[in-house]
């Protein structure tokens, strides 16, 4: 067992073990675990004291006091975070609630929330001197890591399910200049994969089975209180793929909970598609162990996820807010990526539609309150995942040119 000292370390989900935070790890070696960064809540009150968080702009290291680095970093930055938190007035209107807003990840810089984590990785990597990172993606991760590993001169290598990545974020990556490899396999058989060749390479590895992942995506839930005037919302309804998220997100309430910037907790909703509903069924029935679904399949590619490695901590994040998990079908995918689109401008790729699937499932079954202050968390741009978007929508028109043409066209 190895400590930092009394400030930050790694601690072990389930055995309790701490390391260092500068041991090169991503489970316990006791147990097998997954790790967390823990931090002393002394330390981080002293941060606060210490420093003008709150007169900084919106963005992940505005909240650099509640991350586990020196103070005085210098971060590698490509100005994610500050994504918008848009009122959706119309849609409350169409579902009879009283408030809804939607967190629009896909204003990061690559169009996903995985931004927030690889600020936070990147920056931890090239702090322990690596010089090559490595991940396993179905899509939103690779372009992500491909994009900070560039703008910090990083060898990138990439792992994707072959015929299985949207060609947007495939093009990303490529585009940034990572060597992507297309594995004739699931995610999860890449995963694997990936977690094999690090043992044996100098290369860090930036799944979010890697802690600083987690540490920069919680910091959505610091800006989701801050928009709403320093108040934690009631419900967050949020896609579940390597469930990372939804545990970065129930972080970063609690430590504003337990720090007294923020009263109370959301209950958190986590959302899978039919097709890839691992956790949902472990929390439905009660199951003490994962039992993965070995062919996931749905035309959300992102959260095309079997085998989730944070499924532990994304059942426990719903337990403990009183939340609950639901599943939705790939058609309630579509007709949500619609509405949300024609209703309220805002274009997301079909896993990013699912919160909105799951709350108009969830409000004709009656379980959830419609006074309730609710976010919904689009995690990535629709620009991610153009083909089925055009797949559900009507070809374009084509009209001869001259004024009568379009008369007919437009009043047909």
């Amino acid at each position: 067992m190895m400590r930092t000292g009394v400030n930050m370390e790694f601690r072990c989900i389930q055995c309790g073990d701490t390391y260092a935070l500068d041991d090169i790890l991503y489970a316990c070696r006791r147990c097998g675990d997954l790790l967390d960064v823990h931090y002393d809540p002394q330390e981080l009150e002293r941060r606060m004291v210490d420093t003008d968080w709150k007169a900084r702009p919106l963005g992940v290291w505005k909240y650099s006091v509640f991350l586990p680095f020196p103070e005085d970093i210098e971060p590698l930055s490509l100005g994610e975070g500050g994504t918008g938190l848009h009122r959706c007035r119309r849609l409350e209107k169409e579902l009879g609630i009283h408030s809804l807003y939607v967190k629009n990840e896909g204003e990061n810089p690559t169009g996903s929330f995985k931004d927030r984590g690889m600020t936070v990785g990147v920056t931890k990597a090239l702090q322990l001197g690596f010089k090559t990172v490595i991940c396993a993606s179905t899509g939103n991760t690779a372009s992500s890591l491909a994009a900070y590993a560039a703008r910090g001169g990083l060898k990138c290598i990439i792992l994707v399910p072959a015929g299985n990545i949207a060609l947007g974020k495939l093009a990303q990556a490529i585009m940034y200049g990572a060597k992507v490899l297309a594995v004739r396999g699931n995610f999860d058989d890449a995963l694997g994969l990936v977690g094999r060749y690090v043992e044996e390479g100098d290369v860090y590895l930036l799944n979010s089975l890697n802690p600083f992942r987690i540490e920069g995506q919680k910091t959505a839930a610091f800006e989701i209180c801050e928009q709403l005037g320093w108040k934690a919302p009631d419900r967050l309804i949020i896609p579940v793929g390597n469930a990372g998220n939804i545990t970065a997100y129930w972080k970063g309430f609690m430590e504003f909970q337990s720090l007294g910037i923020v009263q109370g907790l959301p209950k958190m909703v986590g959302v899978q598609s039919e097709g890839a509903a691992p956790i949902v069924k472990a929390y439905n029935l009660g199951l003490s162990v994962l039992e993965p679904e070995p062919n996931p399949e749905t035309i959300a590619t992102a959260i095309k996820i079997g085998n989730p490695v944070n499924w532990r901590r994304a059942i426990q994040a719903i337990r403990d807010s009183g939340g609950l998990a639901i599943s939705v079908g790939d058609e309630e995918i579509l007709e949500a990526q619609k509405l949300l689109a024609s209703k309220e401008g805002i274009f997301v790729e079909p896993s990013s539609a699912t919160p909105l699937a799951a709350l108009k499932k969830l409000l004709k079954a009656g379980r959830i309150d419609p006074e309730e202050t609710i976010v919904c968390v689009a995690t990535g741009h629709g620009l991610k995942d153009p083909e089925i978007a055009l797949k559900g929508c009507k070809a374009p028109l084509e009209i001869d040119v001259d004024l009568d043409s379009l008369r007919k066209a437009v009043e047909a």
